[in-house]
């Protein structure tokens, strides 16, 4: 199975949100971790609970130092933030390598509706950008879920 580590800087938010979501979009396809180049040491509450809402459980995930993963033979590392993408080191035996940027809703301002949305409009974007790259994945190896 492929190894896929998706990477951004504080690895609270939108890395934990495409973790989950590409765990259960492809969790058959692909081993799937989270990490940052400076971790917060947390996962955002309010990531936990935009996911609960469509059914995806991330309160187990832990925010993690992506040195953790330089000798884990990767396959695939994604990087959803520009910071990390300027961190991301060169990873042995790396075949693939994305990025797809996306803007950090733990800097949401407002109120705390306000806040979920961004939140969710966050796990959104990020879902559809997972959705075709998937697509694709399944569509070059003639695999259907």
């Amino acid at each position: 199975m492929k190894s896929v580590l998706i990477l951004c800087t504080g690895n609270s938010c939108r890395s934990h949100l495409a973790e989950g979501l590409l765990r259960d979009m492809a969790g058959d396809l692909f081993l799937v971790h989270s990490a940052g180049s400076k971790p917060a040491g947390y996962v955002h509450p309010m990531a936990i609970e935009v996911m609960s809402e469509i059914g995806i459980d991330i309160s187990q995930q832990s925010s993690k130092h992506l040195d953790q993963f330089l000798d884990q033979g990767i396959d695939t590392v994604i990087t959803v933030c520009g910071h990390a993408d300027q961190a991301c080191p060169a990873f042995p035996g790396q075949v693939n390598r994305y990025h797809w940027p996306f803007d950090d809703p733990a800097h949401a301002t407002g109120s705390e509706s306000e806040v979920r949305e961004v939140f969710r409009e966050t796990r959104e974007q990020i879902r559809r950008t997972l959705t075709a790259y998937v697509n694709g994945y399944r569509e070059a190896l003639n695999i259907e879920k």
